[in-house]
């Protein structure tokens, strides 16, 4: 950042060029066909059932939107060239830097996916999809029993494509012995569950995809591990070694084949998520931020942290703290003996978690972007006795936290 920034202020003229002369002169060329297509060709090439969808493709349709950015031409081209229909939303189809049809172009936002969600109930269609405006980031809504769209969120997405990948390469005999998965440390340990009943490892990273690509290339070029998976909570998703990022066009394609095969199974996606949580406990997943603004706010988070790191927490919504992870530090203890410290072999970053009795991890960070802290619950809660018990149970845990966290934050 500092180099570019660098580059930009020693600019002191811009010069102006036609598109026609610069592609003359040499100075612009077009890449569509030596980048797209082998883009395109790539994405379909991650798909495990090609017969299941030149067999089912038809019956299924998908309203998806790119929020006014770039994901129109890829994920019709990809999702098209697999026969699936694709409804765009028209208002939204064509790149337009000003969003005009939303507040925030983002598919975690409700209301990013108000027109798409209402495209789909009209057309009955079978998923929601949308992207963000460069394409990396994926959102879905599927139909409930009423037909109302429900919207998936990035925990829950993250977790359905880890599952339908690893059976997937299990069922097709391409599940290495030395497979491996990454998350960042804010996102839902659900897949650690999922990731153990394939015998697969699930490595944990700082948050943002530049961390995730590097720990997959730390295997590429040692050899002990097998990439096979990488998510992090923000709608964001690695189902391919070529891109060392997170793609939305091929996690839509993923996403449109695991919906084909669970509905050839006779099962939609939601009441197959309901059968994992049945399987693996239900996890319920909450964040909460707080906006910091003006020089003095940088200063109050400061303080948060700072106090929460010296004075730690014993308790959270009533459930002891029996773990402090502070990330900042690289060392973990029990704040009922915190001179034991074990070490964190991750790169230092102004993180805390709170683990309380139960499994349940709390997280605290400032973004790095914005003035304001955030919070990340992740709760687990045994189904055994229920579905609707763990939902119950899991509610009241993360209400009583979220409670202590905002009477925290009102006090800074």
């Amino acid at each position: 950042d500092v180099g570019i920034i660098k580059e930009v202020n020693a600019v002191k003229e811009v010069k102006t060029i036609s598109k026609e002369e610069a592609i003359k002169s040499g100075k612009l060329v077009l890449i569509d066909k030596e980048i797209d297509e082998k883009f395109w060709a790539m994405c379909k090439a991650q798909l495990f059932r090609p017969e299941l969808i030149k067999e089912k493709a038809s019956s299924v349709k998908i309203v998806y939107t790119p929020l006014h950015g770039t994901g129109a031409m890829h994920v019709e081209k990809v999702l098209g060239d697999l026969g699936l229909k694709v409804i765009t939303v028209p208002e939204q189809r064509e790149p337009d830097g000003a969003f005009p049809t939303v507040e925030k172009p983002n598919p975690e936002e409700a209301p990013a996916l108000k027109l798409a969600v209402a495209l789909g109930e009209k057309e009955k269609a079978d998923c929601v999809m949308a992207t963000d405006p460069d394409a990396d980031r994926f959102g879905t809504a599927f139909p409930g029993k009423d037909g109302k769209f429900v919207l998936v969120s990035g925990n829950q997405m993250g977790a359905l494509l880890c599952e339908y990948i690893l059976l997937s390469r299990k069922e097709l005999g391409k599940l290495p012995s030395n497979g491996a998965a990454i998350r960042s440390i804010v996102t839902s340990p659900f897949t650690d569950y999922i990731c153990k009943k394939y015998g697969v490892k699930m490595h944990e990273c700082l948050t943002g995809f530049k961390w995730i690509a590097a720990v997959e290339d730390e295997f590429e070029k040692d050899g002990s591990e097998t990439y096979v998976y990488g998510l992090e909570e923000s709608y964001g998703y690695k189902v391919e070694k070529e891109v060392m990022d997170k793609d939305g066009v091929s996690a839509a394609a993923m996403c449109a084949e695991m919906t084909l095969y669970w509905a050839s199974k006779g099962k939609s996606i939601l009441e197959h998520l309901d059968d994992m949580y049945k399987e693996f406990g239900f996890f319920e997943d909450r964040a909460i931020s707080q906006n910091f603004p003006g020089s003095a706010g940088k200063e109050v988070m400061a303080g948060i942290m700072t106090k929460l790191r010296t004075e730690g927490l014993k308790t959270l919504g009533g459930k002891k703290v029996v773990c402090i992870k502070d990330i900042g530090n690289s060392v973990a203890y029990d704040p009922a003996n915190p001179s034991a410290k074990t070490e964190i072999k991750l790169p230092k970053s102004n993180v805390l978690q709170f683990v309380l009795e139960g499994g349940t991890i709390v997280s605290a960070r400032p973004s790095g972007t914005e003035p304001k802290i955030k919070f990340y619950i992740n709760a687990r809660t045994d189904a055994s006795a229920g579905l609707d018990n763990a939902k119950a149970e899991s509610a009241k845990v993360c209400d009583a936290i979220t409670a202590d966290i905002k009477d925290m934050l009102s006090k800074a």
